[in-house]
């Protein structure tokens, strides 16, 4: 039994009901809102033997980098592996395969593949555009969606998908107006794309348009907010854009409220928490007894060694709230991980490992060791993943530390490259006058 859906793709051990019930998943994930997983469960159940609908259950459970999803994912890879399916769902089943092992640039290779001869896959494009994310592969964030581009229109269902991975790519490539301009058609075409809505604003940010970014995220919040699991992250960009203009209250207000009023255990909503407590830290704003919350619930994954990426913000949580310990247990989880043969073995010695040995050294004050460990890493740190308005933090760390230990030069030119980028930035303007009061004190005491 199959079925094909308007895109001419077949669907193994499908119905029409099951495969509409498939859809409804695949459209609140590519929205991010709902419950896709309780969706395609449902499918599940009516067709148990449809291949995709296990397949798209194994992305969900993936794609998050949550460490105790992965054995779901394979429970998923080895049911759908004893069905009946084509080619093209055989290829979908060994890119999972490759998430499942670590191995996530394979994954990646296959999915292109997938979209090189199917462009109209947008499960395979989004599980695709994801995974291009969290191995920092940003040409391809941009050109996998590029390819397939040519094969969409505005009348097909999805097409606001297409834009909101298009302008992301984009933008992450440093190609503001356009990504700008497709955002904006992707949330005009669908307000609840909550990728679209986060396309723009990483346009603001990386421009330093703080009031259009509170602007564009205050003007639609019910659209992008509302019965979303990336709504955390969306509303951390409007923080963003609050903390660069010193609107430190407005930026508790987030992270108390929709930020981390929940106090979220979900892998991604900790990592911004951790980001955002880190960039107040940086600046050494006390923020109360925040930092305990964010590293209590840390603790139990934080020496999973899955992801790289997680394990630089668990260790910025344990810092906060003075948990040495716990910060050295990630580091020895991550020697262990570097033995591996899988892809975070790679994330870690190259990026994870040296930034979180960095935040350590933060943590002990000792600030020029924090810039030795930092400026080796920082060309490269698109490697472990994020975007980035994300890896932004590791060069406010630099910047902070080179200011802390005393290095007047190095704080003056990193300041100087800052206000280059982002010129009418608050943040910018601080960081140059912190720098000159530096040069400023050193020529007093030369006298």
């Amino acid at each position: 039994m199959a079925v094909r859906n308007e895109y001419n793709l077949t669907y193994s051990g499908a119905d029409e009901d099951s495969l509409a019930t498939y859809e409804h998943a695949l459209q609140q994930l590519q929205c991010y809102i709902g419950d896709p997983v309780e969706t395609v469960d449902h499918a599940i159940a009516a067709s148990p033997e449809f291949v995709m609908a296990h397949v798209l259950k194994a992305y969900l459970h993936l794609l998050g980098t949550e460490p105790s999803d992965i054995a779901i994912a394979n429970t998923c890879l080895e049911t759908a592996a004893r069905l009946h399916g084509s080619l093209h769902e055989h290829q979908h089943l060994q890119a999972v395969r490759h998430m499942v092992k670590g191995h996530w640039k394979q994954a990646g290779r296959i999915l292109e593949d997938i979209t090189i001869d199917h462009p109209q896959d947008i499960l395979a494009l989004q599980a695709g555009h994801l995974v291009d994310f969290y191995t920092g592969n940003s040409r391809m964030l941009r050109d996998r969606i590029a390819r397939a581009f040519p094969h969409w229109h505005k009348a097909m269902r999805g097409y606001h998908v297409l834009l909101g991975m298009y302008a992301f790519g984009l933008e992450e490539n440093g190609l503001f107006e356009s990504a700008e301009r497709l955002g904006r058609e992707s949330v005009r075409l669908n307000p609840r794309d909550g990728w679209g809505q986060h396309a723009v604003a990483h346009v603001m940010e990386m421009q330093g348009r703080s009031r259009e970014g509170i602007a564009w995220m205050r003007e639609n919040a019910d659209d992008w907010s509302t019965d979303s699991f990336f709504q955390v992250h969306n509303w951390w960009h409007l923080a963003l854009y609050h903390f660069d203009l010193d609107e430190i209250d407005e930026v508790f207000k987030l992270f108390d409220g929709p930020i981390y009023g929940e106090r979220s255990t979900v892998v991604l909503d900790m990592v911004d928490a951790s980001a955002l407590l880190w960039r107040l830290h940086l600046r050494g704003i006390d923020v109360g007894n925040r930092w305990k919350t964010v590293a209590d619930n840390w603790t139990p994954i934080a020496s999973a060694g899955n992801y790289a990426f997680n394990d630089v913000h668990a260790a910025m949580a344990f810092v906060g709230d003075s948990r040495p310990a716990a910060i050295q247990q990630i580091v020895e989880a991550q020697q262990s991980t570097m033995e591996k043969a899988d892809d975070n073995a790679l994330f870690t010695r190259e990026v994870g490992h040296p930034l979180t040995l960095a935040v350590k050294a933060f943590a002990e004050g000792d600030y020029r060791q924090t810039v030795n460990l930092i400026r080796p890493v920082r060309e490269i740190a698109h490697r472990f993943g994020g975007s980035h308005a994300q890896r932004d933090v590791i060069n406010m760390t630099l910047i902070e530390a080179a200011m802390r230990s005393g290095d007047k030069n190095l704080a003056s030119a990193l300041a100087a490259e800052r206000s280059a980028r982002r010129p009418e930035s608050p943040l910018s303007h601080l960081f140059s006058q912190r720098a000159k009061n530096l040069e400023q004190a050193r020529v007093s005491a030369s006298w």
